[in-house]
């Protein structure tokens, strides 16, 4: 039987299951027509948001399609790629698009059912997770198999590329295909970014600080816009950053297989893996389980329970892939999967340990609010300034225990596929781990829903259990996401190298690899590449604060002009604060995104392939380190006021609750707009340099 077979059968269980699980949600009940009435508000504003996002992105593809088209037809390029290139954008989109459908539809569902159980709602939200992670895998599988089936044929009767075999020429052609997924993710996690963060420091400055009023309160008129943007950030965003995460590391992957010399059985082993933790992500979901008045620590064992399960299953189906397709003098290969696994475990503990309120880093952030603004946003630079060093580590180790367990010491090749091999183990449980990240929005539409409709107490204390999982599980899940990204955005540098070499062979064109740290073009490409990821946060950051002042007027020009707002006699206009986020994020994403795209090209022209090698080995660097920075220091701000919140150190309306407040309003973009972007930040200028790299051979000032 044809091995390929089983990825398209892995394919088609995860996308059955959303099927499944998409009936099942929907036939749940959503309650009150007040609930119902608050759910299409946030639907409508999610699917505004999005079909504005589709106009400029379709825009950008149609361009760079003619751009890659014209590249085909010179010979830069082989002629799938165009084609590629759309459809990588078109399924990633999709991801996003059905995981943001499914979401919103089942907000007042989950808030309905947490008002019988808190075990039912989590059973709601975690499905409506469980969508978003499964269309991720079963797509990207349905991606990846097609086009190698398509390669395969298309390779076995006509003339290979000069100087390429039939699986370099296969996977070398492949490696072109995630800008298409990386272009759109890109767009969709800092445009959604932009949105949700904008919304949020409009609704809480305004109506926490200067208004006084209760979070989601249905007198201001941003809390829509908020309620919308936790899902256009949180869930059509992550779905496709890790979409594009996903399909990167295995393409990447499996062109190492191809350089390393270990044939089709090398090359379909990363396929095989992820088609087998689709199976292990569906095991996994049937133990998630919580009981009656559970406690935090309970909900967040039976999320790891889930989660765990899956991973265990995985490394018992790697084993046997390994035994019986590569063979057993391959098991450093099985070795590289459980040491993946296991660093996206540690990066998620470290992360919680910084960002969690049940540790001392966030307990001595709460602290220091106690003095003002200042210090606590000080003291939360501070945290997030120190908090990398464990990623750091745990991500160094991962490398080179996966290096040396492949015999990378004695041959360098199939260490480097090791490396790659223990990024698709990271990613290999995404079907679950992305389930229970994007999970956490519809359980905080939930309480917002609760809130606004005035359903009991106990039905909000139930949501917020969830809510307040959800950001643990959010602040673990961007751990987990960086660490991947880390590891995807090597594996491409590696890759990049091995496909420069292809392609100078093939276009005739004699080039210097030498990759010497003396060299200045490589030195100088190191430090522009250092510099990018600070350039791409500013910009971020800026386009953040524009979006939030426009909404932060309109908060206030609301209060001001509608009388009776404040006292609960009159509505707030929520259709203006919804349009005005929507036009300012769309208006905002352009020029950070472009930059990601632009920035590779000219320095590939200028500096060669070896001051490109520069730019990808710097932007990796810094890029890794900023990220986990700017994600720890937003969540440790963000529980900090929570842990205020809950009656520590003056509970709410106190000075400190004031102070924290001003520091979560800071830490927002760091978490979920510049943080979060930078992931595909640094995949895509890798991707970007693969699709024009053939263009930057021939034109280059240095060969």
């Amino acid at each position: 039987m044809n091995p390929i077979l089983f990825v398209f059968i892995g394919s088609f269980l995860a996308l059955s299951f959303c099927g499944y699980l998409i009936r099942w949600i929907f036939k749940q009940p959503q309650g009150s027509e007040k609930m119902k009435t608050i759910s299409r508000y946030i639907f409508k504003g999610a699917r505004g948001y999005l079909n504005q996002q589709y106009k400029i992105v379709g825009i950008f593809f149609a361009v760079v399609f003619c751009i890659l088209l014209w590249m085909a037809w010179k010979g830069f390029l082989v002629m799938f790629v165009p084609v590629a290139f759309v459809t990588g954008g078109i399924f990633s989109g999709f991801c996003g698009w059905l995981g943001m459908y499914v979401a919103t539809n089942s907000n007042a569902r989950t808030a309905h059912a947490a008002s019988l159980s808190l075990n039912k709602g989590l059973r709601v939200a975690i499905s409506a997770g469980t969508v978003m992670g499964l269309v991720v895998v079963g797509l990207g599988l349905l991606e990846m198999a097609t086009w190698f089936m398509i390669l395969k044929w298309w390779y076995a009767h006509h003339p290979l590329p000069q100087g390429s075999d039939l699986l370099t020429a296969i996977t070398s052609t492949m490696l072109c295909f995630g800008m298409g997924a990386s272009s759109y993710a890109l767009f969709a996690r800092l445009g959604g970014g932009i949105y949700t963060k904008a919304a949020d420091v409009g609704a809480d400055l305004v109506g926490k600080v200067e208004a006084g009023i209760p979070e989601d309160d249905p007198r201001n008129p941003a809390v829509i816009a908020d309620l919308v943007g936790d899902n256009v950030g949180d869930v059509a965003g992550m779905g496709a950053d890790l979409y594009e995460s996903y399909v990167d590391s295995i393409v990447a992957t499996m062109a190492l297989a191809a350089a390393a010399g270990l044939g089709m059985k090398g090359v379909i082993t990363p396929l095989l893996m992820a088609a087998c933790g689709v199976v292990a992500s569906l095991i996994g979901y049937f133990f998630i389980q919580t009981k009656e008045n559970a406690n935090q620590k309970a909900l967040l064992k039976a999320l790891r329970k889930g989660v765990w399960t899956a991973s265990a299953f995985v490394i018992a189906f790697s084993y046997l892939i390994v035994k019986y397709v590569l063979g057993a003098e391959y098991m450093g290969v099985f070795a590289s999967v459980v040491i993946g696994l296991l660093a996206g475990v540690l990066i998620g503990q470290f992360t919680e340990f910084f960002t969690s309120a049940g540790y001392k880093p966030t307990r001595n952030l709460s602290n220091t609010a106690k003095t003002g603004p200042a210090t606590i946003i000080i003291e939360g630079i501070a945290l997030g300034m120190l908090s990398p060093v464990g990623a750091v580590m745990v991500v160094g180790a991962a490398i080179l225990a996966s290096f040396a367990a492949n015999g990378g010491f004695t041959n360098f090749d199939t260490g480097l596929y090791g490396v790659g091999i223990s990024a698709v183990g990271m990613l290999s449980t995404l079907g679950i781990t992305l389930a229970t990240d994007a999970y956490g929005p519809v359980a905080d539409n939930a309480g917002g829903i609760a809130e606004m409709s005035n359903l009991p107490a106990s039905v909000r204390q139930r949501t917020d259990q969830l809510d307040s999982l959800g950001n643990t599980t959010a602040a673990t899940g961007k751990g987990f996401a960086i660490g991947s990204a880390a590891l995807t955005a090597l594996a491409l540098i590696v890759a990049y190298k091995e496909h420069v070499a292809n392609e100078a062979v093939r276009l005739g064109i004699n080039i210097n690899m030498n990759l010497s740290l003396l060299d200045p073009n490589v030195l100088v490409g190191v430090f522009i590449g250092a510099m990018m990821p600070f350039v791409f946060c500013a910009l971020s950051l800026k386009a953040v604060g524009k979006a939030a002042g426009s909404i932060i007027e309109e908060v206030r020009r609301q209060f001001r002009e509608i009388k009776g707002l404040l006292k609960g006699e009159a509505e707030a206009d929520y259709t203006t604060c919804v349009g005005l986020t929507t036009k300012a994020a769309q208006r905002e994403m352009i020029l950070p995104s472009l930059l990601a795209i632009i920035a590779p090209i000219i320095t590939g022209l200028l500096l060669g392939v070896r001051g490109e090698v520069g730019l990808l080995v710097g932007s990796l660097s810094a890029g890794f380190v900023l990220a986990v920075f700017m994600a720890n220091s937003g969540g440790a701000w963000d529980n900090a006021k929570k842990y205020i919140e809950e009656g520590n150190l003056g509970g709410k309306g106190s000075e400190a609750h004031k102070a924290a407040v001003t520091g979560d309003t800071v830490g927002d973009p760091f978490k979920d707009t510049a943080g979060p972007s930078l992931n595909i930040l640094l995949k895509l200028m890798s991707m970007v340099s693969i699709v024009f790299s053939g263009l930057i051979i021939t034109y280059s000032l240095f060969k």
